[in-house]
């Protein structure tokens, strides 16, 4: 294994043989794919101004990422409101979360380094790919089309496709059923516990990126087959059968 990429613990180490073979890739958005933090947070920002209250830092922000819009909406007001939220401000706080969201989607959103690159390796190399996200899909394909990204996929699934988002397995068991496969032929990119649960859940491989958001917890504590610097290296892990 290329020093640079290394499995999360001990057991994935001696159960998990490199090159695995695949027929397919999915690929989280927020935090693998796209670096979403700074326009989630504008959108966070405007709506507590708006409603009246302090501002956040980034970094607050960035570390309620990774669980859909509604769970950061939440945790953003928690701050500014210590009895529970009512219905109607939190339907309020949405609804102007998702109006500045919707304004503000692509302004510092950029692919991580050498995502492009990992998705044109993939392509080329045969494997079929699929974009499972939590995020709606009001703002998924919006922003996979802002980012010249979109054509990259042969199936998206945002957190609204479904009755059940990650980390419920059915997004991934219905890729898979979409592509004909097997689970075990299938790997997922992701970032987050949602994404580690939901592929062991599935029945299919899944490696982390190190730079993601993950609610702010440590990658290293996320049961995968293995870390990878980014979704390029993927590459030296997988392998289509023969």
């Amino acid at each position: 294994m290329n020093k640079s990429l290394y499995s999360c613990s001990e057991s994935s180490q001696t159960q998990t043989e490199f090159p695995l073979t695949v027929k397919a890739v999915m690929i989280d958005l927020d935090g693998t794919l796209l670096d979403t933090a700074g326009d989630l947070a504008i959108a966070a920002n405007m709506m507590l101004k708006e409603l009246g209250k302090a501002e956040l830092p980034l970094s607050t922000i960035q570390s309620y990422i990774g669980n859909g819009i509604q769970n950061l909406v939440k945790k953003s007001l928690a701050k500014s409101y210590s009895d529970e939220l009512d219905a109607g401000l939190f339907s309020r706080a949405m609804t102007i979360y998702e109006r500045e969201y919707e304004k503000n989607l692509c302004i510092t959103t950029n692919p991580y380094p050498k995502a492009v690159d990992g998705l044109e390796a993939m392509k080329n190399a045969g494997f079929q790919l699929a974009c499972i996200t939590n995020k709606s899909e009001a703002f998924t394909l919006p922003l996979l089309r802002a980012t010249n990204l979109l054509d990259y996929f042969d199936v998206v699934l945002s957190g609204d496709s479904l009755p059940r988002k990650k980390p419920d397995p059915m997004p991934l068991h219905h890729a898979c059923s979409f592509f004909k496969i097997l689970p075990r032929e299938m790997l997922l990119i992701g970032d987050s516990l949602n994404d580690s649960e939901a592929a062991r859940a599935a029945g299919c491989y899944v490696f982390c990126v190190p730079y993601g958001y993950n609610e702010g917890r440590n990658v290293l504590e996320l049961d995968c087959d293995a870390i990878i610097p980014s979704i390029f290296d993927a590459m030296d892990l997988i392998k289509k059968p023969t």
